[in-house]
């Protein structure tokens, strides 16, 4: 029997979910498969020798550049096995993938073809990347890759036992309180939208997905038997198919009523499905993700993101109606910002009473430029960027005002070294030291009441690249 080794080196805290489909359907294919999640085990160096398949999900930016280490050391240990990457990060860095060791590729919906490379029994030296049909893609260009159709599958229910217990992974801090295991699932796959700054954009080109509700609602039951008491949606965006995100919701309430979960809405879907929002609230949504990024209109612009700083105000009040904890992202740093427009967003986000909802690493993100991003093609963008940096994977940028990359390394340097603080102490240290750099006087402080942190649900995992 063939041997498999799937591994992960980072998800934000989760339970893996590209590494158990992939051994699904390895499984499914006659696969003795080994699963191993760098971020919380160590990797067995006799694994990694008696396998013929290594494959290395690459969900986002984090994991890719964690990967490479690993990548470089299991073509050392084992010449002979087939070495793979594949998920969102994958396609984007495929040359810097090949020049550690890697023979193949898979972006996009990956199972079909890592199971066609996986049985194929050519010439290790005749592999290249696939990413839809395999039979076709050794003529294929990166780009062409890129920019081709998704397939549609008819995907199998995740296999989790041979990764670590959900134990190990983050949990959910309720409202009430309490603390619950966290499971993770995906009820669909790529986006409608275009936004510039995303990397979803370059291997989807505006495709969606859908995973079929009785494999979602199967991984569901699997997880919550397994100790989840909360579940986390990765879909980039739950409301791209609004009435198939609510149809699983609305299972998963009816089942199991006392388990809880977070999704990711665009603030343009928000305000489109209003109506959609008290639903979440009555099927146990207990917060939503939504990429905010920016309250400048003219970046928002730039960005391509499809809302409006007003926009983004009316959603924190239909979210606080409805009694769903919204919880807004932000790329704080860009080549647009100036140290009083960062005052701004601070400000604004203490009026709205928000600060408890905002984890502070978001306060400090810096917008990232990997390869094939959209930001490359905008001229307002191509002014700032340097040249390609294979260390950090990404086009290195510089602002043209000294002060705002000095004031980013200023508050990352806050942030990084107190990830777990209280958020208002960190947030007023960032709000007191930039409106010094901008020289614009701070807010008085809050007359309102102190909040008790419990009452913001969130996951104690703070990082979201």
């Amino acid at each position: 029997m063939m041997r498999g080794l799937l591994i992960s080196t980072y998800e934000m805290g989760r339970q893996p979910f590209g590494v158990a489909s992939a051994a699904a359907w390895l499984l499914a294919a006659g696969w003795d498969v080994d699963c191993v999640d760098v971020a919380k085990e160590k990797l067995p160096q006799e694994r990694v020798a008696a396998a013929d398949l290594i494959g290395f999900h690459l969900p986002m930016h984090t994991a890719t550049r964690l990967a490479a280490p690993i990548i470089a050391s299991a073509r050392l240990a084992n010449a002979s096995a087939r070495i793979c990457a594949f998920g969102l990060y994958a396609p984007l860095n495929e040359a810097w993938l090949r020049q550690l060791g890697a023979d193949a590729v898979f972006g996009g919906e990956f199972e079909a073809a890592l199971v066609a490379y996986a049985t194929a029994q050519r010439p290790q030296s005749q592999q290249s990347t696939q990413s839809e049909q395999s039979t076709q893609s050794e003529q294929r260009t990166q780009s062409e890759q890129r920019t081709q159709r998704v397939p549609r599958l008819r995907f199998l229910v995740p296999e989790r036992s041979g990764l670590p217990p959900l134990s190990r992974y983050a949990t959910l801090q309720a409202a009430d309180g309490t603390r619950r295991l966290v499971g993770y699932t995906e009820a669909s796959r790529g986006c409608r939208h275009l936004c510039r700054h995303c990397p979803i954009v370059p291997i989807y080109e505006g495709q969606f997905r859908i995973v079929q509700s009785e494999v979602v609602l199967a991984d569901l039951d699997n997880q919550i038997a397994a100790g989840a008491g909360h579940i986390t949606f990765g879909d980039p965006d739950f409301f791209n198919g609004p009435t198939h995100a609510m149809r699983i919701v609305h299972a998963l309430h009816a089942k199991h009523p006392r388990v809880s979960y977070d999704v990711t809405i665009k603030v343009e879907h928000l305000l489109r499905h209003a109506d959609l929002v008290p639903r979440l609230a009555e099927t146990g949504c207990a917060f939503v993700i939504s990429a905010v990024e920016s309250i400048d209109d003219r970046v928002l612009a730039l960005l391509d993101k499809g809302h409006t700083r007003a926009g983004f105000i009316d959603v924190v009040a239909l979210c606080r109606r409805a009694g769903v904890t919204l919880a807004p992202t932000f790329v704080a740093f860009h080549p647009w910002l100036t140290l009083e427009s960062y005052c701004d967003l601070l400000d604004t986000i203490d009026e709205l009473d928000l600060v408890d909802h905002v984890a502070p690493i978001q306060l400090a993100i810096r917008l990232l430029v990997p390869e094939g991003s959209r930001l490359l093609a905008l001229p307002e963008m191509r002014r700032h960027l340097g040249a390609f940096d294979a260390a950090t994977l990404a086009h290195s940028w510089t602002h043209p005002d000294p002060r705002v990359d000095a004031l980013q390394r200023e508050v990352i340097a806050i942030v990084g070294r107190r990830l777990t603080a209280d958020r208002r102490a960190i947030f007023d240290e960032v709000s007191a030291l930039a409106h010094e750099r901008a020289g614009i006087p701070a807010r008085a402080a809050s007359s309102r009441p102190a909040r008790d942190r419990a009452t913001v649900p969130y996951l104690n995992e703070p990082w979201y690249c």
